[in-house]
């Protein structure tokens, strides 16, 4: 029988959309098939509150790449990015704050007030990293290479970042720390003020189930410095009507190029035949066949969920059982009757203490504090709380008057040690963040209209995120590129022939990135069935 399709795509998030849509500019007939209701994977927009537009899962964008928005023409289906201006406001308990991302000379003046050593240290912090950016950001559009076996096209690749590791001179040293190492060492040589680096540090364990002072948190810090949005290095952005504005522009651009997208369209198996993809059947019995298939969806669920073990070689099924999925990230989505007036910065109009990310976290061994509650199993008796308010620039996402906050908190372990999570534990927990919230900006609770919930058991059941891992799979050096997932199956194919990944489980890993659909197209352009 004659395949129906050239290709199926597994997930209709923002990777498993580019992949389509890079597929079908080659004409080839291409199907996605999504479990929910809804394309966007976690990046979605939801009326999850009557009248409020909710970022239910991913809630700011900066790292999706400028060439996809481009080749794809992401703007001409909707797509707009709101620049945040300034990019994080950090209250604190004695009265002052810290504004950052207005741009670095603004950031020098700010951070004096906290210490003069560090407002020098700090250009030179940023060109440090730019520095390790110059090495580290054209690796996220290749292909990594085979490291049990390497064909010569890969070694003169992996050449290539070698060579720009050595034109950092003795700076390599310090490029292999960031990449490797614990973001607390580095923030603590380059700075003194606990109030800067508490801040700096919230973004080293973003999705991560580590501490600032774990190896492999740098490199966390540094994921989330890269990016740009609207051509401006580093700065991060809403997406106008919610984080789902990109996925339904992915859509659009997708059904333009003929892509067919179900919805609701639950797959249960992929079909093989002779170590050859043939196609996937769905919950309901139906049956898609194409001799490609890609899988936007974890290696989890892709390799010990929608294939028999006997499908794939040993060596191969054992790497996959050791992925880490860890993760201890709860997201807390509220609606207020109004914005919250900090002590720190008074007042409920718009102001810059909303425009960006509000970090809740005097210092680095309040993190730490934070963690070690949840490493024996519990969750932080003081959460680690960041919180964004895009309908402080965004009008869209929330009915006239009122206001719409995402809090990303940290840490509410996948298992916890008095066993399963309960609607008496989430609301526990959240009313912990919320106490936090309240210390910062009396009267916050007073102005919560309604409140959702997700903690990692639940992401895993709303959007297939094994453990709750929002990057399909943890991201220490050791499942990263040349070994993410797996090594020797770095470059999106599997043991099984026609068989790819195409989501966040493959290189780079997790973010709105759109690089791992981008170059899992790539190779299965190039590729023979």
């Amino acid at each position: 029988m004659k395949p129906a399709y050239d290709a199926i795509v597994i997930g209709g998030g923002h990777n498993g959309l580019v992949t389509a849509c890079y597929l079908a500019r080659a004409k080839w007939r291409v199907l996605v098939l999504e479990r929910r209701y809804i394309v966007g994977g976690a990046c979605v927009t939801e009326e999850i509150f009557p009248g409020f537009k909710v970022s239910t899962a991913a809630y700011v964008n900066s790292l999706f790449r400028p060439e996809i928005i481009a080749d794809l023409r992401l703007n001409e289906y909707g797509f707009e990015a709101i620049e945040r201006n300034p990019a994080s406001f950090s209250p604190f308990l004695d009265g002052r704050y810290l504004v950052l991302g207005t741009g670095t000379a603004r950031d020098v003046e700010e951070i004096a007030k906290f210490s003069p050593r560090d407002a020098q240290s700090y250009p030179r912090y940023e060109a440090m990293l730019e520095r390790v950016a110059s090495v580290v950001e054209p690796t996220l559009t290749q292909i990594p290479p085979n490291v049990l076996r390497p064909n010569i096209g890969q070694l003169l690749e992996a050449g290539k970042m070698g060579r720009a590791l050595q034109r950092l001179g003795p700076g390599m040293s310090e490029a292999i720390e960031v990449l490797t190492g614990a973001a607390r060492p580095i923030l603590d040589r380059w700075f003194e003020s606990e109030e800067l680096k508490g801040t700096i540090a919230t973004d080293a364990i973003i999705g991560a189930f580590m501490a600032p002072s774990m190896p492999g948190t740098a490199y966390v810090l540094f994921h989330h410095v890269m990016g740009e949005t609207n051509g401006k290095r580093g700065v991060w952005s809403y997406v106008r009507g919610g984080m789902g504005g990109l996925t339904q522009a992915l859509a659009s651009a997708a059904r333009a190029l003929g892509v067919e997208i179900k919805t609701e369209a639950e797959v249960a198996r992929i079909l093989t035949r002779d170590g050859r993809v043939t196609g996937v059947a769905l919950t309901n019995g139906d049956e898609f066949h194409a001799k490609r298939v890609a899988s936007g969806v974890d290696c989890h669920v892709t390799f010990e969920q929608l294939l028999e073990p006997a499908e794939l070689p040993h060596d191969f099924r054992d790497a996959v059982a050791r992925i880490s999925y860890s993760s201890a990230s709860c997201k807390i989505n509220v609606a207020l009757e109004r914005l919250p007036s900090f002590t720190a910065l008074p007042g409920h109009e718009p102001g810059p203490q909303h425009f960006g990310t509000v970090h809740l976290c005097p210092d680095q061994d309040f993190i730490e504090r934070a963690y070690d509650d949840a490493k024996y199993g519990g969750f932080s008796r003081e959460p680690v709380v960041e919180c964004t308010m895009p309908s402080s620039l965004d009008s869209t996402v929330a009915p006239p008057g009122k206001h719409l906050m995402s809090m990303f908190t940290q840490y509410a372990p996948y298992r916890l040690a008095q066993g399963p999570w309960t609607d008496a534990l989430r609301n526990e927990y959240a009313d912990r963040c919320f106490d936090v919230v309240e210390r910062y900006a009396p009267g916050f609770k007073d102005s919560v209209i309604d409140r959702q919930i997700l903690t990692p058991v639940d992401l895993e059941a709303t959007f297939g995120l094994t453990g709750g891992s929002i990057f399909q799979g943890a991201m220490p050096l050791h499942q990263l590129f040349a070994f993410r997932p797996v090594p020797g199956f770095a470059d999106y194919t599997t043991p099984i022939r026609g068989l790819y990944l195409c989501g966040a489980a493959a290189h780079p890993g997790g973010g709105v990135m759109g690089a791992a659909g981008w170059n899992a197209a790539r190779v299965m352009l190039r590729g023979k069935v």
